[in-house]
């Protein structure tokens, strides 16, 4: 419940209202208080400042694909191998991401067409625990890869994670040479991988398959990096440059291909697919 409505409700002679959301959102960048209907509407960027909002998963995937995409499956692995505690049990949290989400973990995949080009978008859902790549993260992420092969067309990934999940120990270590061997295959094959960065993407993710694209497009401002701004500043022992790891500054370093509003993004990539697609056989 919003300030607003917490307010309206306080005063005894008016009647409350109750919704099931709220009808106001805060730009956590410029503070505006925005409409939530016009928030959505303009897919999630404040109308004033411009700031990208995150979005999960579903909604990215109807951002980027064509109506009547097929939603693979995600795949299950062994839960909580190293029966991991720290505050609260492995599975405990794993059950409490799965209350709040529709997806088992943090990544999906659509298999659909982009402005009727042939392409697989696999998505990272920050929301789900962090976005954190664990096992059933890395072995999404390779059959959205087998499926970008057997249908040979480009595959396109967003990205947005805080980093390897620390609860599966080396086992989701592993998957950043598992995922970096799927973007080989991909290349050998000749067909696009078209990277997107979304806020924030970071750690091992940002270590392997996030900076491995033949193309790197970063949404505006994205937290882009590895290791936090503090730690790396303690390491080296110097002031870090103003914006440091944001899209802007990373795409002026060459370290990012171009930062794309998020209006734009689809056919950007549309554009980009019409130069890296395979030609078919007439």
């Amino acid at each position: 419940m919003n300030w607003f409505t917490r307010v309206r409700n306080s005063i005894g002679w008016l009647p409350k209202r109750t919704s099931e959301k709220d009808l106001w959102v805060k730009c956590p960048s410029c503070q505006e208080m925005l409409f939530e209907q016009e928030y959505e509407e303009n897919l999630h960027v404040c109308p004033r400042c411009g700031h990208h909002g995150r979005i999960n998963a579903d909604q990215r995937l109807a951002l980027l694909l064509d109506e009547g995409f097929d939603l693979l499956e995600q795949p299950e692995v062994k839960e909580d191998p190293l029966k991991f505690k720290d505050s609260k049990k492995y599975t405990d949290r794993l059950k409490a991401a799965r209350a709040k989400s529709p997806h088992r973990d943090a990544f999906s995949v659509g298999s659909g067409t982009i402005d009727g080009h042939d392409a697989v978008v696999g998505v990272q859902d920050f929301s789900f625990m962090g976005g954190s790549m664990g096992m059933a993260v890395g072995t999404a992420f390779c059959q959205g890869a087998e499926r970008a092969l057997s249908r040979k067309c480009a595959y396109i990934v967003v990205t947005a994670a805080g980093g390897a999940r620390m609860q599966e120990g080396i086992l989701s270590l592993m998957q950043m040479p598992k995922a970096t061997v799927m973007t080989r295959r991909l290349k050998e094959a000749g067909l696009p991988y078209i990277v997107v960065l979304s806020d924030p993407t970071t750690g091992g993710v940002t270590a392997s398959y996030a900076m491995l694209g033949d193309i790197h497009i970063a949404e505006p401002n994205a937290l882009i990096g590895f290791a936090g701004q503090r730690v790396i500043r303690d390491t080296i022992r110097e002031k870090l440059p103003e914006g440091f790891q944001r899209a802007e500054y990373l795409h002026k370093h060459g370290m990012v291909d171009m930062v794309v509003h998020r209006k734009d993004l689809k056919a950007q990539i549309a554009t980009m697919l019409d130069y890296l697609s395979p030609a078919k056989a007439a």
